[in-house]
């Protein structure tokens, strides 16, 4: 996992490495702060080579969780998979807030 934030655009992008997995294979759930990636991948396959039955199983689950920094508007998070790569970003609401300095009487 990667994650990238450009404060220009008040945007965090996460990205996902997921080799051989489909868009109906994963899961992108956002709950009390916390983004998490899921997926399963299902792969089989037959065939006959002289006389012999070579059959292939695989089998496999992934899960990843993150905790999105503060001011990340949760309604507007997109995620696009492309080319077995997840791509998640999430604006934020703004710049962070700086500390404000109060002077002691």
């Amino acid at each position: 996992m990667d994650l990238h934030e450009d404060a220009e655009k008040n945007l965090v992008t996460a990205t996902f490495e997921l080799p051989g997995l489909k868009k109906e294979d994963v899961q992108v759930n956002l709950q009390n702060g916390l983004l998490t990636v899921s997926g399963e991948t299902k792969s089989e396959s037959d065939k006959e080579e002289q006389g012999y039955a070579v059959r292939e199983r695989r089998y496999g689950k992934i899960s990843r969780t993150l905790r999105l920094p503060e001011g990340v508007k949760e309604d507007e998070v997109k995620a696009a998979l492309e080319n077995g790569v997840l791509t998640v970003t999430f604006p934020k609401t703004g710049a962070q807030n700086t500390p404000k300095k109060i002077t002691v009487a």
